[in-house]
């Protein structure tokens, strides 16, 4: 009797430890699946951001790139990376996508040539107010800038890529270019 239990505990062991050693590879193998699932949840993530930063349109002929980047109540462009070709033609057009007016919540696009420090020429725009914040004395800063706007408006502008490399972008109204700001990037 004492060895059939003793057989028994023994096989329980054994049986016990092969169902625990079983658990543990499945347990590997779904936290390697879980891994891959949130790995291609992170490449779906990537990919969504790409297009949705990216989702500018070249006409036809490839000449033109019409863009459309939009700016809120929450001091945000939509976009922080736009793409372009040198020396092909952009048609940026900036919507102020929130309600609040020009004077309390204007917004605008400035892109700036390479080299130019974003926070000095936003420490000049701030005496700027009668320009709508481009000042006069950093124009030769400027590759390009839209009007200012407020809630549900719109201005649009066409310009000339410049030669490759990355420029910044900016609203200039007062206090928001820490937030509203991105890169256009030209190959």
């Amino acid at each position: 009797m004492k060895k059939t239990i003793a057989l028994a505990a023994v096989t329980s062991m054994l049986i016990f430890t092969a169902c625990s050693k079983s658990s543990d590879s499945s347990d590997t193998t779904t936290t390697a699946n879980a891994t891959e699932e949130s790995a291609d949840d992170a490449a779906a993530s990537e990919d969504a951001t790409a297009t949705e930063e990216t989702d500018n349109v070249a006409s036809a002929d490839n000449t033109v790139l019409e863009i459309t980047l939009k700016g809120g109540d929450d001091m945000k462009y939509d976009q922080t990376t736009l793409k372009a070709t040198a020396g092909q033609t952009i048609k940026l057009t900036l919507v102020h996508s929130g309600k609040l007016p020009k004077a309390s919540m204007g917004h605008n696009f400035v892109l700036l040539k390479n080299g130019v420090n974003e926070t000095d020429f936003a420490t000049k725009a701030l005496a700027a107010k009668d320009t709508d914040y481009i000042p006069a004395s950093a124009a030769g800063d400027i590759i390009a800038h839209t009007d200012l706007v407020g809630g549900g408006e719109s201005s649009t502008i066409e310009f000339t890529a410049p030669a490759r490399g990355a420029y910044t972008y900016i609203c200039t109204f007062p206090g928001h270019s820490a937030m509203m700001k991105g890169k256009l990037l030209v190959q």
